[in-house]
């Protein structure tokens, strides 16, 4: 498998970069919390889980330096955040039944989840891309084990969301993908999106949601010197 290096900005094949820790432990994610209506259902979202899930997903992500694919060596591109931690496989932590989706992690609420699986379904049957996600806090996480239960190959992207890359948004693209995508397409989705004070501020869900949708709404634009060029949060269509 050849690994890329890549930060918010394209960079050459081969070359990696590391990532400063600015600010440390000061850079504690802001909660927010989003408005519900009374009596609503709906489970928590990850801001209005409180503080605690913020400080455990941050205290976490202090003690790693890990890699875009975060201990998966699928076939394909890796879009690398940092250095390669080892490798994982517990295919006790797979779910069930099959779904696109597993989050392992806990960043999405069910009603998240159901519009997060419907989008990459509906991906899926209309362009014949497979787009896959994972969330998962290493080393909790099925690592590869999920290369057979999802039949990774090279029609597949998989976004991995682990806020222990610092950059919570890594991308393994295969080969077919690769070439109908430009490169610095997933540096950016990972520059906007997936950034420390991005998702410590907006909370790991709507760095994933935005992800998918922006992933979503490339594959689906038509081949030409500008495709990709943009990206488009279509958050809305939530």
């Amino acid at each position: 498998m050849k690994m890329v290096a890549t930060t918010s900005q394209a960079r050459p094949r081969g070359v990696a970069r590391g990532r400063s820790a600015r600010g440390g432990r000061a850079h504690v994610a802001r909660v927010v919390a989003r408005a519900r209506p009374a009596g609503s259902s709906e489970e928590p979202t990850w801001h209005e889980r409180g503080p605690s899930a913020s400080r455990r997903i941050l205290k976490t992500a202090a003690g790693f330096v890990a890699s875009a694919v975060v201990g998966l060596s699928l076939n394909g591109t890796a879009i690398m955040a940092e250095a390669r931690l080892e490798g994982v496989n517990k295919p006790e932590l797979l779910p069930k039944q099959y779904t696109p989706l597993i989050d392992v992690a806990d960043f999405l609420t069910t009603g998240e989840e159901q519009r997060v699986v419907k989008t990459l379904e509906r991906l899926e049957r209309d362009t014949g891309v497979k787009l896959r996600v994972l969330c998962q806090n290493y080393p909790e996480t099925p690592g590869l084990a999920i290369k057979d239960f999802w039949g990774v190959d090279s029609n597949t992207v998989v976004l991995v969301a682990d806020p222990n890359t610092g950059n919570i948004t890594n991308f393994n693209v295969g080969e077919d993908i690769d070439f109908q995508i430009p490169r610095n397409f997933w540096s950016k989705v990972a520059g906007k999106f997936g950034n420390k004070f991005y998702w410590s501020d907006q909370g790991p869900d709507r760095a994933i949601i935005n992800s998918v949708n922006a992933i979503d709404a490339c594959v689906r634009e038509p081949e030409g010197r500008f495709k990709c060029t943009k990206l488009q949060s279509l958050e809305e269509e939530f």
